[in-house]
């Protein structure tokens, strides 16, 4: 048992994987159901609900570069997503946070993979803001990503204490 355990590294989070997938699409799909385009639910004086679509990367980037950005970006998330899965099946078992970490990542490019394929945009509706300044929208897809990338540095923050009191 303990050979298989090696062999399969950290793939036993993608569990993880699944669930931000389905929590993503779900939200998504209310939103779409419930929202016009751009219109807003005030739901705290920081925050809306609101339904945006996103034909770009990151904060829009190349949202109106003529259409080659759906292709481009879909080929960069299938490309990222086999390396996450070749990552996470190399990672040893005590490799935790950083299998947990990039199954989050792997769920949020797979969920925003989905809407490029399948809808040529991405879905986003959680707008914050300050006064009169909006934080660009995103989803939960874009929220597991970033978390994701946030366990991946606090990993290599600690992993490298740890390392250096195990020389001690």
């Amino acid at each position: 048992m303990p050979d298989a355990m090696r062999r399969f590294g950290q793939l036993r989070w993608l569990w993880l994987t699944v669930v931000v997938i389905v929590i993503d699409q779900l939200t998504k799909a209310a939103i779409v159901e419930r929202f016009a385009l751009y219109e807003r639910l005030e739901v705290l004086p920081f925050f809306n609900l609101t339904l945006a679509y996103n034909s770009g990367a990151a904060f829009s980037f190349l949202a109106d570069a003529g259409g080659w950005q759906r292709w481009f970006f879909t080929a960069i998330a299938v490309l990222a997503s086999l390396m996450i899965l070749v990552w996470l099946s190399r990672l040893e078992r005590r490799d935790r946070m950083q299998g947990a970490a990039l199954a989050l990542i792997l769920g949020g490019a797979l969920g925003n993979f989905y809407d490029r394929l399948v809808l040529g945009h991405v879905v986003d509706f959680l707008d914050f803001y300050w006064g009169n300044s909006h934080f660009p929208a995103f989803n939960v897809a874009d929220s597991a990503i970033t978390v994701g990338a946030a366990l991946i540095l606090l990993d290599m923050l600690l992993g490298g204490r740890k390392e250096s009191t195990d020389h001690e």
